[in-house]
């Protein structure tokens, strides 16, 4: 796959973290939430901050499985409030956060296994 593709999703995975952050924060604020709902909606996305600045595979795997609890609620919240903007956005955030991850953590991972063979020069496989 071309690092083009790589990069963009790797872009799209982080700007759709950072809408989704925003987005759960922004909800908290306007109901006034207490301190420790705050840190239930906030923490998990912020757990995957460190790996995910280390381009550790693992930390956008478990991000993606992470993502799936927000998505539910998500999805209960849109049948509740069909007509707000701002559960629609982190509904949005959320499903391409996923599928951003998900190719990058494909494609970056592919790219870490062929670069062994293609740095040896010989042509062989291991």
């Amino acid at each position: 796959m071309s690092a083009s593709l790589r990069s963009t999703a790797a872009r799209l995975t982080w700007l759709s973290w950072l809408v989704l952050l925003l987005q759960q924060a922004v909800d908290a604020g306007i109901h006034q939430a207490p301190w420790f709902i705050w840190v239930l909606k906030l923490l998990p996305l912020l757990l995957f901050l460190p790996g995910m600045l280390k381009d550790n595979l693992r930390s956008f795997i478990w991000l993606c499985f992470v993502c799936l609890g927000y998505f539910l609620v998500l999805v209960q919240r849109i049948f509740a409030q069909p007509d707000s903007a701002l559960v629609i956005l982190g509904l949005i955030a959320v499903v391409v956060l996923f599928n951003a991850a998900m190719l990058y953590v494909r494609w970056r991972a592919r790219e870490l296994r062929e670069a062994p063979v293609s740095q040896s020069g010989s042509g062989d496989q291991v």
